[in-house]
């Protein structure tokens, strides 16, 4: 007997906790902590689905509904995200996924105009299943670095990063964990700059960065130089297995022998690997085929390239396509 649930009371805590430690494609995406922190804020609506097979919990999403913009921009930029894929069990019948599916589309689809599941580990064995219920899979990039050790995390970095990493020391920048307001707040306009002039895609409102550093799984990792802010990277950890880069930036270029953001980024990778994580998650590294800069940055830390890609269900097509062309206009008038 398989059983739905659209309320995270109604899932049994315990057998949640327990899919989370056994399951292949778990992550610190589909936890309790993850559901209440989306909960937590102003700007989006978190949802939880479940399902269980035989009284026993097989399958959970944990996702967000949000909006960016005006009024004309929210209606056509709904949608439904899906970090860090869906919690499975590795036995669940391909008949429970398909009912888990569908009752993701039926309740999501009067909400937005697509739904995205961006997979942070391997679903090639589920693919089918998702692509039947009308999932399309999307290739996508992402980098995987082992932490267990220090030392080889070092020497993965190709040469050119391990100078810089020196070079910053040496002329007196270094790295701290920092969970003050203070160092949110001016991390957060450096990240603002970079997503407004140089990335110009929408950027969380700063209450998404108070209050993820305030958790018990949340990190910043503030670049210092002399008495000044230079650079920063917020990750989020899956405890005993994964640190992920969700956020970060530097004010690169503008201090002789200093690279802000090379620092940040080796800030969570030698934070992995002295707390014995198993790897350090890029979060993404774009489509194959297409140029990202992004992605020639953090390849030169030496990373296994993986290609886990992303499920995308288009609710709404018409709207979908009309969408992106009404959002492409209105950046093109931006610049």
């Amino acid at each position: 007997m398989n059983l739905i649930f659209s309320s995270v009371s109604d899932i049994n805590q315990l057998q949640w906790n327990e899919l989370v430690a056994t399951s292949s494609t778990a992550s610190f995406f589909q936890t309790r902590e993850c559901y209440d922190f989306y909960a937590s804020l102003s700007f989006m609506q978190p949802f939880i689905f479940g399902v269980s097979e035989n009284d026993k919990l097989v399958g959970v999403v944990c996702g967000y509904v949000i909006a960016d913009g005006n009024f004309v921009k929210q209606f056509f930029s709904r949608r439904a995200i899906i970090p860090g894929g869906l919690l499975l069990d590795k036995d669940i019948s391909l008949e429970t996924l398909q009912l888990l599916l569908h009752q993701l589309k039926k309740e999501l689809s009067k909400k937005c105009i697509f739904i995205e599941i961006r997979n942070f580990n391997d679903y090639s064995s589920f693919r089918s299943t998702f692509e039947t219920v009308g999932f399309n899979y999307q290739p996508h990039l992402n980098f995987h670095i082992s932490t267990q050790h220090a030392d080889s995390a070092l020497s993965q970095l190709n040469t050119t990063k391990r100078r810089d990493i020196k070079l910053s020391a040496k002329e007196g920048a270094e790295w701290y964990e920092s969970k003050n307001i203070e160092d949110v707040k001016m991390y957060y306009s450096m990240l603002r700059e970079l997503y407004q002039h140089k990335i110009k895609t929408p950027l969380f409102p700063s209450e998404f960065f108070e209050k993820l550093v305030q958790l018990s799984n949340g990190k910043l990792f503030i670049v210092k130089y002399k008495d000044g802010i230079i650079g920063g990277s917020v990750c989020v950890l899956f405890p005993d297995n994964t640190v992920y880069e969700w956020f970060v930036c530097g004010l690169d270029g503008q201090i002789k022998n200093v690279y802000p953001s090379t620092l940040a980024t080796w800030a969570g990778i030698e934070f992995a690997a002295a707390n014995r994580y198993n790897r350090f998650d890029m979060m993404g590294a774009g489509k194959p085929n297409e140029g990202y800069g992004v992605r020639e940055f953090k390849s030169k830390f030496g990373g296994e390239l993986v290609e886990h890609g992303r499920f995308l269900y288009l609710c709404n097509p018409a709207l979908y396509s009309l969408g992106k062309y009404i959002i492409g206009k209105l950046k093109s008038k931006k610049k």
